[in-house]
């Protein structure tokens, strides 16, 4: 039986919600092992002046605890 825990990563990016997804990956990668899966729970942009500035996303990790 494998233990599973969950953290949520806030990330954004000024091309697509992917690369802000990609980004929190990245991060989570920096200090966790075992990343099993993203969930993207939440996604929104900042708007300047009628255009997209940023895209974020609110991400739930799953990783294998050893």
């Amino acid at each position: 039986m494998a233990v599973l825990k969950v953290i949520e990563v806030l990330a954004n990016s000024d091309k697509s919600w992917e690369d802000a997804a990609q980004k929190a990956l990245a991060q989570a990668n920096k200090s966790v092992q075992n990343i099993r899966s993203v969930y993207i729970n939440e996604q929104s942009c900042t708007v300047r002046d009628g255009k997209i500035e940023s895209y974020r996303v609110n991400t739930k990790i799953t990783f294998e605890v050893k």
